[in-house]
């Protein structure tokens, strides 16, 4: 049987990229961190690192394994929490992960309620995109996860329970009131990462052209500056504007091309009380953000 706290020094390591980074994380001297790994091989009978230089990179067989002792250690630590949260909300905990124009407005909120109400109950927040934090929903590294969608996003896989929060609208920022999407064909276009502009496309797909993109940024700050500057034109969801908005910038709804923003768990229900009482927060908080 592969030993638990094997499997998190593994974790540790690959995440890390060196023994030294692992061993510190784990308040672990690096002889002992050495040492759980020989273990680990020895019960494995696979050679899970190799040297690269300097330091070290896991083999093949080290990359299968870490894969399967980040779920692993997702899920025993996510039955930890279940188990707290049974106990009673004093004793719970919930770990979210949401995009940043969340996690800059609902979240805040929805966290400081939960303070009042339920002073016992932590919460712990990640920074990351939606594929990311579906990714950690689906490993077990957080118990739910603040993600957005388009009418054109796929579905997502199976036991991923979705919980609408509210309908982000989207705006066109300019220095200037634009009234048709369409007149901005031969504009400078800022845009996110090759990933996250799948919905800026559609838009201007949909008005017969492909936008010149002169600037990439996946930060709403820089590209509302870059707009104030003059430098271009973009596209950015209400829920960023609520968050911060720059002097200088036209902000106009485009009408029927909302962001959906939702609260996802992941599994059968029903969801621990700790994680219900997050979700209720979330809820409450997109209420009042459409206020």
């Amino acid at each position: 049987m592969l030993d638990v706290t094997r499997l998190r020094v593994l974790d540790a390591v690959a995440r890390n990229g060196s023994v030294t980074a692992a061993a510190k994380e784990l308040n672990y001297s690096q002889p002992s961190v050495s040492h759980h790994l020989a273990r680990l091989e020895a019960e494995t009978g696979a050679q899970l690192l190799q040297r690269a230089g300097r330091g070290i990179r896991l083999t093949h067989a080290g990359q299968l394994l870490s894969d399967r002792a980040a779920e692993i250690i997702g899920r025993i630590d996510a039955a930890g929490a279940e188990l707290s949260a049974h106990v009673g909300l004093s004793a719970g905990r919930v770990r979210l992960a949401g995009f940043s124009s969340a996690l800059g407005s609902l979240v805040p909120r929805a966290v400081a309620e939960l303070a009042r109400t339920h002073p016992g109950l932590q919460v712990t927040l990640t920074d990351t995109h939606p594929p990311e934090a579906l990714e950690m929903l689906r490993a077990g590294t957080v118990d739910v996860a603040v993600v957005f969608r388009y009418d054109e996003t796929a579905p997502e896989h199976g036991g991923v329970r979705l919980h609408h929060l509210l309908d982000d609208p989207v705006y066109l920022l300019s220095t200037r009131r634009i009234h048709k999407l369409g007149s901005l064909r031969d504009a400078t276009w800022i845009a996110g990462c090759e990933r996250c502009r799948s919905h800026l496309l559609s838009l201007c797909a949909h008005e017969g052209f492909e936008p010149r993109i002169g600037y990439t940024s996946d930060d709403m700050v820089v590209m509302q500056a870059l707009v104030a500057a003059g430098l271009g034109v973009t596209t950015i969801p209400g829920l960023a504007l609520r968050a911060h908005r720059v002097e200088g910038i036209v902000a106009r709804q485009l009408r029927g091309s909302p962001r959906h923003v939702y609260a996802a768990t992941y599994g059968e229900p029903p969801d621990p009380p700790a994680t219900v009482a997050v979700l209720a927060a979330l809820i409450e908080a997109a209420e009042l953000a459409g206020d």
